[in-house]
């Protein structure tokens, strides 16, 4: 069989993907190429939220801010590496500026200076943003860049398998989209940037067209770190959208409809005070991410709220902007909290409806649905607690090199963060984590696999892969079905609300799946072979990814980032009765030791381990000068 040879491929055309190729390219060393199933399809390109936000170093104002500050801010976050907290923040800055450079229009005053704002779990106003659509920028420059580099960009290949030998990687087998059969890489050097593995849920708000394909680094050898920890939000469902910020701050109206039609304000049967409703909601805004600290009494009330009715009553929920809540004619905004009075009052928003509101206050924002085609001027939106980043992935180094020699990982499909993180902080770490892949690429003496050997793993590889979508041809065409079914029962049991026994029922069909795969599942026609792909993919990242909450359960047992585990024992939300007890690690014990998933013979296993310490560095500047020309800064 043909196969194209390189010194790195990279798969996905996000910011991140795309980031990683530019830099190798510019190494001046290495040939690359980047793979793709659609330059335009990822959430990179095609998601963002109120004002999307990028975190980086301290550029602006008289606040102090310094590399180890930011990386203690990183590393606080919990179940993260302190070598990869320092390069994110010591390298923040650099990758800043390359965007800026190559025109992501962040902003800047006057004098040049970035000032930047507060986000959820940052104590030094270190964000900023060109916008709703900060990432989409981003990757549109990237892409620009790539091209006047010279930058290779295979289309319409889909990622299957990634082959290695005693050595770890030596090329890539892609399934042809376009023309049908398969197409071969022989290459040392694979970067995966194929971001989170949103296919998992139903209830989602990456886009449609990201799926993610996190298994390729389960089958090639590596193990994927932190996946009990996903970061949970309202968001609508249709456009799939971040319902943050100003959506929140201007007081909607929210209800729900069940089954019959009738309409509920069901945060009256919570909320005794009307004011103290509204006063939450508006924290909803920048307090987004759901947060288990904030769900006995604080801003995460709202998204229980919002899963009983849709979960656990089978209702459908409503943000309406035409009109105030609670039938207030006129809201009385001195009975607000402080907060929330104070920062409608600096807005000019103390006054009309929601609509009204957000208008004065973001008017781009109601542009943005009408251009999905949904006008929220006149009509509803409907919402769902949804998926929307995974702080886990790929287990990597400090060079975001996993534990299989020459594959690495950048972007969300990486396990950098952990429980928690800054808001933003993944754009930053996708673009630190694609240079520092490229930095050890460029550098690296790995080269590619000796033909004959190579063509050996690879006719292996292909007569597997054939014998898979061959057997699915001769069976009756079931896996559009059996995808929607299997990110239903995720969505159900192993989202932001967890329940241990519901979790081990759901797992016994996944795995049951997942062994009897090549018998079970059937494709009407060759171009359905992406679906089945697909399914096999979704159904290995949940089989991991429930394997790991379950084991967390039970090792740990306690609630925590944006995760909260069913508990007897623990206390109630307020006002929810029975429904979410638990028990919340509060003061972050839990947090030092970090849980690995990977596959072996027998299939899945699970280990723990340590986190990796914040480096002490006390360097003097002679002797880093010396290994830079050296080269001896990459190992």
């Amino acid at each position: 069989m043909d196969y194209k040879t390189y010194d790195a491929v990279v798969i996905g055309t996000g910011a991140a993907g795309y980031n990683a190729a530019c830099r190798i390219k510019e190494s001046g060393k290495k040939s690359v190429c980047i793979v793709t199933e659609g330059v335009g399809m990822g959430t990179s390109r095609n998601t963002g939220s109120d004002k999307q936000t990028y975190y980086k170093l301290g550029l602006g104002g008289s606040a102090p801010d310094s590399v180890a500050f930011m990386a203690e801010n990183l590393f606080a976050g919990g179940c993260v590496d302190g070598d990869n907290a320092l390069c994110e923040a010591a390298l923040s800055a650099r990758c800043f500026f390359h965007l800026c450079e190559i025109g992501v229009p962040f902003p800047h005053n006057r004098y040049g200076e970035y000032v930047g704002y507060k986000t959820d779990h940052d104590p030094y106003a270190r964000a900023t943003s060109a916008g709703p659509l900060t990432s989409k920028f981003m990757t549109e420059a990237l892409e620009q860049k790539a091209k006047s580099l010279g930058v290779e960009i295979q289309d319409r290949l889909l990622a299957v398998e990634i082959l290695t030998g005693e050595d770890g990687v030596c090329g890539l087998l892609c399934l042809d989209l376009q023309k049908g059969g398969f197409v071969a890489f022989r290459t040392p050097h694979v970067v995966m940037a194929t971001g989170g593995p949103a296919g998992i849920y139903a209830r989602s708000v990456y886009p449609e067209c990201h799926m993610g394909s996190s298994s390729l680094a389960l089958r090639a050898g590596a193990s994927l770190q932190n996946m009990t920890e996903w970061q949970y939000g309202l968001a609508s469902v249709a456009p799939r959208w971040n319902v943050s910020g100003t959506y929140m701050q201007v007081l909607p109206r929210v209800f729900s409809v069940d089954e019959n039609g009738s309409e509920y304000e069901f945060l009256a049967e919570h909320y005794a005070n009307s004011y103290e409703a509204l006063s939450m909601l508006f924290l909803k805004g920048y307090q987004w991410p759901f947060d288990v600290k904030k769900a006995l009494e604080g801003s995460s009330v709202i998204d229980l709220l919002v899963y009983r009715e849709t979960v656990m009553r089978h209702r459908r929920v409503y943000l309406d902007f035409t009109k105030n809540p609670f039938g207030l004619g006129a809201i009385d905004f001195s009975s607000l909290s402080e907060e929330a009075h104070t920062y409608l009052q600096n807005a000019g928003a103390c006054f009309g409806t929601p609509i009204e509101r957000l208008l004065k206050m973001n008017a781009p924002a109601v542009e943005l649905y009408r251009g999905y085609g949904v006008d929220i001027t006149k009509e509803p939106l409907e919402i769902a607690l949804c998926a929307q980043h995974n702080n886990g992935g790929v287990a990597v180094d400090a060079w975001w090199q996993s534990e299989v020699k020459g594959l690495f990982a950048a972007g969300e499909c990486a396990g950098t963060h952990g429980v928690t993180r800054p808001g933003g902080s993944a754009l930053n770490a996708g673009q630190v984590g694609s240079l520092r892949a490229a930095q050890f690429i460029g550098a690296s003496k790995r080269s590619v696999m000796e033909e004959r050997s190579f063509e050996a793993i690879l006719g292996d590889a292909i007569e597997k892969n054939t014998a898979v979508c061959q057997g699915a041809l001769n069976r009756p065409s079931n896996v559009a079905g059996e995808v929607r079914a299997a990110q239903e029962r995720m969505s159900a049991c192993g989202a932001a609300i967890r329940d241990v026994s519901a979790m081990e029922r759901a797992l016994e069909p996944i795995l049951d799946d997942l062994r009897c795969f090549g018998d079970r599942f059937g494709v009407g026609a060759e171009n359905e072979f992406e679906q089945l792909y697909r399914l096999r993919d979704i159904l290995t990242v949940q089989a991991a990814v429930l394997l790991a909450m379950i084991d967390y359960t039970k090792q740990v047992g306690l609630s925590r980032g944006s995760a909260l585990y069913r508990d007897e024992k623990g206390r109630v939300a307020k006002g929810l009765e029975e429904l979410f007890r638990f028990t919340a690690d509060t003061e972050g014990k839990t947090v030092e030791r970090i849980q690995h998933v990977f596959l072996e013979a027998e299939g899945f296993g699970i280990r723990w381990r340590a986190r990796r310490p914040l480096p002490q560095n006390e360097d003097f500047f002679e002797n880093v000068w010396r290994s830079y020309r050296q080269n001896q800064n990459i190992d």
